[in-house]
């Protein structure tokens, strides 16, 4: 079963390698292809290795019924590390192969905001970027800069970003909601701790094939870019704001230097948060049926504490409390994602 599984693989890996060999203008055909290249080819090395333990299970087991003592304990001790890495492999093609999400093989766009708080929420806005930055670098995803609203001390207002790779939404979905950060602000001269807050919206990027938008739809205006405390930085109007009516969402992109580039960077923007839009609806109607609220997408769900002075983490929706706030800051945040991951799972079934 598993090797006719490989030689299927490893066909339509070479169909897809000749196909995209074949094509040289045509970029959207490319890129669709070299996802779907990726994806065979991380699921064939799966299964090559799925293969290789459950050749290596069978000899254990074989040299188990043997009556050599010595060789029995060692195969016990082999088995006793294999049969774990075959569930773990076993949880991660089905993850690939049956994805929860119909946008979970998609990119993202991140939205990070500072809430109550003042200056130590945008601080904390920072930290949390500079988290999923590392994260993203961990997994050898890219990260691209759509939208930045500083703030004088070094933080973030708003900070919008794009993150590519492989399966980054069903990676990060679990991430929009507020997250709480309790610790003493550096201007604190009596070390007392502060209570701040930052909203994550985490949105699956859509192609403009995958979502038309109607113009009469759309309301666009182009204005002159602002800074810090609202001050005009251009006299050109290169800034677009952009209001999709039907929804009353919002979009405005300043950063880039003409106003066609903002206007493709906002409209890129826009497409994400009408996906989202749709799919936090559907995803809260999943979480009425269940018991706790993980993956609901409600931005306004307080799903996380980060405490400073006990070097705590804490995600309220599955109950997680770590002490490694240090490393999970850096970056370090894959085990969490599995144990938001494995809770989804349970709920679905």
């Amino acid at each position: 079963m598993l090797t006719e599984k490989i030689e299927q693989l490893k066909k339509e890996s070479e169909q897809l390698e000749q196909q995209l060999t074949q094509l040289s203008s045509e970029p959207e055909k490319i890129k669709q292809i070299s996802i779907a290249y990726t994806e065979i080819k991380t699921l064939l090395g799966l299964y090559e290795k799925l293969a290789q333990i459950d050749l290596a299970i069978s000899e254990a087991e074989s040299t188990i019924s043997e009556s050599d003592t010595e060789l029995q304990m060692l195969a016990e001790e082999e088995l006793v590390q294999l049969v774990p890495k075959k569930a773990e492999l076993e949880e991660l093609i089905d993850e690939i192969e049956h994805p929860a999400s119909p946008y979970d093989k998609k990119n993202i766009i991140m939205e990070i905001r500072a809430g109550t708080g003042g200056d130590e929420a945008a601080l904390f806005a920072a930290d949390l970027f500079r988290m999923y930055s590392r994260f993203a670098e961990r997994q050898g995803w890219k990260t691209n800069l759509i939208s930045v609203n500083r703030t004088g001390i070094g933080g973030f207002k708003e900070i919008i970003f794009e993150i590519s790779g492989q399966n980054v939404y069903s990676n990060l979905k679990f991430e929009s909601g507020v997250h709480r950060v309790q610790r003493v602000p550096e201007t604190e001269k009596s070390g007392r701790v502060h209570t701040s807050a930052a909203t994550v919206a985490v949105m699956p990027e859509v192609e403009e094939l995958d979502l038309k938008i109607d113009a009469k739809d759309l309301e666009i205006e182009a204005t002159t870019s602002t800074g810090n405390g609202g001050q005009s930085v251009n006299t050109t109007y290169s800034a677009i704001r952009i209001t999709h009516k039907p929804t009353g969402i919002v979009v405005k992109c300043q950063d880039e230097r003409s106003q066609q580039q903002n206007k493709a960077k906002a409209m890129q923007v826009l497409r994400a948060r009408l996906i989202a839009y749709e799919e936090e609806k559907r995803m809260k109607q999943e979480a009425a049926m269940r018991k706790s609220q993980v993956g609901s997408g409600d931005r306004s769900e307080k799903i996380r504490t980060y405490n400073y002075p006990q070097n705590r983490f804490t995600d309220h929706r599955i109950g997680l409390t770590l002490h490694s706030l240090d490393l999970i800051l850096d970056g370090d945040i894959e085990n969490i994602i599995r144990d938001l991951k494995k809770t989804e799972k349970e709920q679905f079934i």
